[in-house]
């Protein structure tokens, strides 16, 4: 498989890579069904680098690495000489001699940037403030399991537009898929994503295959938080809102869920949600990018 050198936005990957990408995911997912292992990291190691708490991201990513029969290796921001003032670029260049990956969920997006352009190893962008492209593999290979097809779906995401919505678009828009997100002023996405857009959460929605949502208050959002639940109040995800959408459609969130703000307690843990199957499909996604980055 083609190798990249990096893995930040999810613009680094084509759509031939993607589909192959998502083949790939199925595969191991069945292969794990029947208690098939792998070995396509064996003798490798990849540093999972975590400046914020995790739960998914965390064990995805730390199963993954070893079903696959590397070695993860666990390091925490205040564990390395960076909270001490080394620079970004001097322990990039390190792990890199030590390393055959690394994967960092940091609080800047910036931060990631720089670590990718230093390191001589493939970086992956576990979640950042500006993107979460891990996310949205594991949502398109939810989208193909329920649907066969992904070009030609349409998925309206509804409320704060976040790094969830941004990557959503990115990589949406490689899988052939139409993205319309709907969030209210304060909230949207900045310009220069290939999404529709737009203020009206019944218009994005209506016909959609899916309908994807986000927590209202994120880590760093606190001091924010009854502002930001009075201003998305008109953007939850109800049953009414469901009905708007087609008859097939699911529903999506990446989680953790506030049930009874961004989404009701009925539709997330319904008939029509998807989301376990979206948060289970973060390990398989995971490791089938793993398997195309990682020499």
């Amino acid at each position: 498989m083609t190798s990249l050198r990096q893995f930040v936005t999810g613009e680094e990957i084509s759509a031939d890579e993607l589909s192959s990408l998502l083949d790939r995911a199925s595969e191991l997912k069945k292969g794990r069904d029947r208690g098939e292992g792998g070995d396509s990291l064996a003798g490798r190691a990849v540093a999972l680098v975590f400046e914020r708490p995790s739960t998914r991201t965390r064990v995805s990513f730390e199963v993954g690495v070893a079903e696959l029969g590397g070695t993860p290796v666990v390091l925490h921001g205040d564990e390395l000489q960076l909270a001490r003032g080394e620079s970004i670029g001097d322990t990039a260049r390190v792990l890199s001699g030590y390393l055959h990956a690394i994967a960092i969920r940091s609080g800047s997006h910036e931060s990631v940037v720089a670590f990718a352009e230093s390191a001589r190893v493939p970086v992956i962008n576990m979640l950042t403030p500006r993107h979460h492209p891990c996310q949205a593999l594991a949502d398109l290979m939810t989208l193909r399991e329920r649907f066969g097809e992904l070009r030609g779906l349409r998925v309206a995401y509804v409320g704060d537009g976040t790094n969830v919505a941004r990557s959503l678009a990115i990589l949406g828009r490689t899988a052939g898929v139409e993205v319309v997100i709907a969030s209210p002023d304060g909230y949207r996405i900045e310009p220069g994503f290939e999404a529709e857009d737009t203020d009206d959460p019944r218009a994005a929605v209506l016909g959609a295959d899916a309908i994807y949502t986000d927590v209202w208050v994120s880590m760093g959002n606190e001091d924010e938080a009854e502002r930001r639940r009075s201003d998305l109040a008109p953007y939850r995800v109800d049953a009414e809102l469901l009905r708007e959408a087609s008859d097939r459609a699911v529903v999506l969130h990446c989680l953790p869920a506030h049930p009874g703000e961004e989404i009701t307690e009925d539709v997330l843990y319904g008939d029509r949600s998807a989301v376990w199957d979206q948060a289970e499909n973060r390990l398989h996604s995971q490791k089938a990018l793993l398997e195309l980055l990682v020499e």
